[in-house]
């Protein structure tokens, strides 16, 4: 085993440099404070991606788009696929457990204001990412052509259509026409294993490399402290071996999620039914799903919904822009009001989401 191990680093070192490599493992550091733990949910949301890559193309195997083929895959994948319902189980928990990591994570670097000069970058690629991890989210919710996913996904567009002037636009370019139908399951799923996955690998490897290019960020309490308060240890192997139990203990929470509660397939969708009685989104659109049902009908001679719709948007944006209007705190100070905001958005889309949950 020895020998194969000189032989193979032998040859490496030939035809490569490895020279930087060996420097990130001996040189690089991580911060290790109260807080530290936190850093971890960006390896697991990244190890989740891979799990949702993996499962993804397994299931593109036997996955058939189209009104006679959807459904029916579907139930074969679940039925006569050997271990295709761990598969597909795993792939539909491993989403929504992406999504509620990336969550997680974004609040934490917001928090531990990460976002701050040098690291601009990094929160951008971060808060695109969230996006795509939600546009993922309601991409896929389509592909099993099941009533359920036919009617939260036409509920999904109707709302767009309430927005001023290209409402109705972008809803027939998501629809694929005026009705959910099946040119929107066929837009739906190249957007899902084509389209998204392509721009999430760019941006996520442009978030990594911002990563890697400045390191992780240190604690402001470490602003102007002694050496002997700046506690570190290294990427390599301490870091990653942490990083890799804490994916590890991921895998099975997610296989016993998988097991214990398999993904249910439902039925069949009729489209010239009428809608079930309480469909709803998922539990990531559900408190701005929630939150519109406040809306009077009209606000100011405007539709309350568009009117609604049109806050969340300033508010996304305005979240997006967090490092430019954070940019004259001084280094090391604590903005107050930024988190008060933070505090309340967190207990906003809590409550908002166990209010639509009952």
């Amino acid at each position: 085993m020895g020998r194969t191990k000189d032989r193979l680093e032998k040859a490496l070192r030939e035809r490569y440099d490895l020279s930087y490599l060996e420097h990130l493992a001996a040189e690089k550091k991580v911060p290790v404070f109260r807080g530290s733990f936190w850093y971890y949910f960006g390896g697991v949301s990244l190890f989740l991606f891979i799990v949702q890559v993996v499962t993804g193309i397994l299931l593109l195997m036997y996955y058939q788009p189209g009104e006679q083929t959807a459904f029916e895959s579907v139930r074969f994948i679940v039925t006569r696929v050997k271990f295709g319902w761990l598969i597909r189980s795993i792939h539909s928990w491993s989403a929504n457990l992406m999504i509620f990591s990336v969550f997680v994570h974004m609040f934490s670097v917001y928090f531990s204001r990460a976002f701050r000069r040098p690291r601009e970058l990094t929160w951008y690629s971060g808060f695109l990412l969230l996006a795509l991890c939600l546009a993922f989210g309601f991409s896929g919710y389509l592909l099993p052509w099941n009533t359920l996913s036919y009617f939260a996904t036409k509920v999904g567009t109707q709302m767009i259509s309430v927005v001023p002037l290209v409402g109705p636009t972008l809803m027939e370019v998501m629809r694929a026409g005026k009705e959910v139908s099946t040119a929107t399951l066929t837009r739906f799923f190249g957007l899902h294993v084509a389209v998204l996955p392509a721009v999430f690998t760019l941006v996520l490897g442009a978030h990594l490399m911002f990563i890697q290019l400045q390191g992780i960020a240190e604690p402001e309490s470490w602003e102007g402290a002694g050496a002997e308060r700046r506690r570190t240890m290294p990427f390599f192997p301490n870091f990653v071996l942490r990083d890799l139990l804490l994916w590890l203990i991921v895998l099975n929470v997610l296989a016993i999620l998988a097991v214990a509660f398999p993904w249910e397939l439902g039925r069949k969708v009729d489209p010239l039914a009428s809608a079930p009685a309480g469909i709803k989104p998922e539990w990531y659109f559900l408190f701005m799903y929630q939150s519109l049902k406040f809306f009077p009908a009209t606000i100011l001679g405007l539709e309350g919904e568009a009117v609604g719709i049109g806050l969340f948007g300033l508010a996304g944006l305005l979240w997006f822009l967090v490092p430019l209007w954070d940019a004259r705190t001084p280094a090391g100070a604590r903005n107050r009001l930024l988190t008060y905001v933070g505090v309340g958005a967190v207990g906003f889309i809590i409550v908002m989401t166990i209010v639509g949950l009952r």
